[in-house]
């Protein structure tokens, strides 16, 4: 079965315009994500869904200047970009990944698609410290493909339309959810975050020592060097 990482990107965010497109450590923040979730040994394709509008044509274009393979959607549809483009690839499974997540870890990915494949679970999650202890930005969300195209036939909530996986937290009683603590103690961090949503949240990180290989180890004695978090 084929697994896709889909990364939700755009450049119309209303708290950092512009974000995926900023520039950390003289790399552009969508190649920080597209990069680091190639590392990931169990994801057999990476593509971005971006929306389909005139201003998103600037992170489009830059995509293809990397050789990036983008599918273009509905900006304020999410759930329906994300169906757009698991279907154009013929994805089987779906990592859904956010473009606010530079520092986002290849074996954290592996580590969730094998979680999935365990079975006896519709949704399994790693990227948010809830009801587990990973830190907030290292891991993704990964789903079926027949349930992604269930939610977008059934999810009518704005909300749900806009958040695309929100439809299974809103019904949490008909799904099987299922997260998991990272194995080391040392990463066992719901302390530290790492996702990008606001201007505070990118000059925190700017400051800190990163480079775009460095695997969660690193990233976590960064933080843990004195500078703010």
């Amino acid at each position: 079965m084929k697994t896709v990482a889909i990364i939700q990107a755009r450049v119309g965010s209303t708290r950092l315009p512009m974000k995926s497109l900023l520039t950390l450590r003289g790399r552009a923040l969508i190649d920080w994500v597209v990069e680091r979730v190639s590392r990931a040994s169990l994801v057999d394709e990476v593509v971005v869904a971006c929306p389909d509008t005139e201003r998103d044509l600037v992170l489009a274009e830059h995509l293809a200047r990397h050789h990036v393979n983008v599918v273009p959607g509905s900006e304020q549809d999410v759930l329906d970009r994300f169906a757009t483009a698991a279907k154009a690839v013929d994805a089987g499974r779906i990592v859904r990944v956010c473009a606010d997540n530079p520092l986002i870890w290849g074996e954290a990915l592996d580590r969730l698609v094998r979680e999935f494949d365990k079975g006896g679970c519709d949704y399994c999650y790693n990227h948010i410290p809830r009801g587990n202890r990973w830190p907030d930005g290292l891991g993704a969300e990964i789903v079926s493909r027949e349930l992604l195209d269930s939610i977008a036939a059934k999810a009518a909530a704005p909300s749900q339309r806009e958040h695309c996986l929100n439809y299974i937290w809103d019904n949490q009683t008909q799904f099987g959810i299922r997260t998991f603590d990272p194995e080391e103690d040392w990463l066992c961090r719901p302390d530290i975050k790492l996702d990008i949503d606001t201007p505070d949240d990118f000059c925190r990180l700017a400051r800190l020592p990163l480079e775009i290989g460095m695997d969660a180890r690193a990233i976590v004695d960064a933080v843990d060097a004195g500078l703010p978090r």
